[in-house]
């Protein structure tokens, strides 16, 4: 049994406060490298209990027009992955508990050189991967030495994962299970209740791992809804959109734009933890 890590920590310390989880996504490096770890920072005060980081990717086949849109400006601004590792690593000097996923494609990892990530992503203060595009049936190269580091890979479970394939999905699953609500890219539709209860339902039939609830959930009243089905919710694009309306045509942001976008993500939060 792999020894607890800040994201297993996080959800027993909700557990027991019986609160649910709020996972925040942002987009690493956007909209600006001067202006990201400033809101990464804050993240925590506003109510976020985990943060998911997007590492921004040339095809991010998963993500709907906001979170691409985010995708290209933090290219163009020059985030990588290294660079990514660095603000992880200045964001655990101002907190050590709070959990941080890693969220990107296979293919910027490859292109790092898998061990020397892994060590990498160890040492900055990295918890755990979301990898969209490496399944089951090919994440072990990646899972088994990330497990070795005390690293977890959450696998995600989505409406079109059936009875047949779901035990392939939780078997060696780690820190927590992404329920994916809708089929399709993100933000671009809205959860429906009553399809992810029975969902939910299935999933935790087979496994005790926490469910979070990502994908269609846009608003503070859609997060207070997932939040009494699961054990946290995930939101991103609406965080990302919130951030983009403070934009000029150039990309750059206004004087209220982080102020704006830890008001509404303390209101998401605050729908979560009810």
């Amino acid at each position: 049994m792999a020894e607890p890590n800040r994201i297993e920590a996080r959800f027993t310390k909700l557990r027991e406060q019986g609160r649910k989880a709020f996972i925040a996504f942002t987009t690493a490096g956007y909209p600006n490298l001067g202006a990201y770890p400033l809101l990464l920072e804050k993240l925590p005060a506003a109510g976020v209990d985990l943060i998911e980081i997007g590492v921004p990717f040339s095809d991010p086949m998963a993500d709907g027009p906001a979170i691409q849109a985010a995708n290209n400006q933090a290219l163009r601004e020059g985030i990588t992955l290294a660079k990514i590792l660095d603000m992880v690593r200045d964001f655990r000097t101002k907190d050590n508990e709070t959990p941080i996923v890693l969220m990107g494609y296979y293919n910027p990892i490859y292109s790092y050189g898998p061990m020397r990530f892994l060590d990498d992503a160890q040492k900055a203060g990295v918890d755990g991967f979301i990898v969209p595009d490496l399944p089951p049936e090919e994440d072990e190269e990646f899972r088994v030495p990330a497990a070795a580091r005390g690293l977890r890979v959450i696998r995600l479970v989505t409406p079109t994962t059936d009875a047949e394939r779901l035990p392939t999905v939780l078997k060696d699953a780690s820190g927590f299970l992404y329920y994916v609500s809708i089929t399709g890219i993100t933000g671009s539709a809205s959860a429906e209740a009553a399809n992810v209860k029975t969902n939910i339902d299935a999933i935790r039939a087979q496994s005790d791992l926490p469910i979070a609830i990502g994908f269609g959930v846009n608003t503070p009243a859609q997060a207070q809804e997932m939040a009494a089905l699961a054990d946290g919710v995930i939101i991103g694009s609406a965080i990302v959109k919130r951030i983009s309306a403070h934009l000029d045509d150039y990309g750059k942001p206004s004087a209220t734009m982080l102020d704006d976008a830890l008001t509404f993500v303390g209101d998401l939060a605050k729908a979560v933890h009810g």
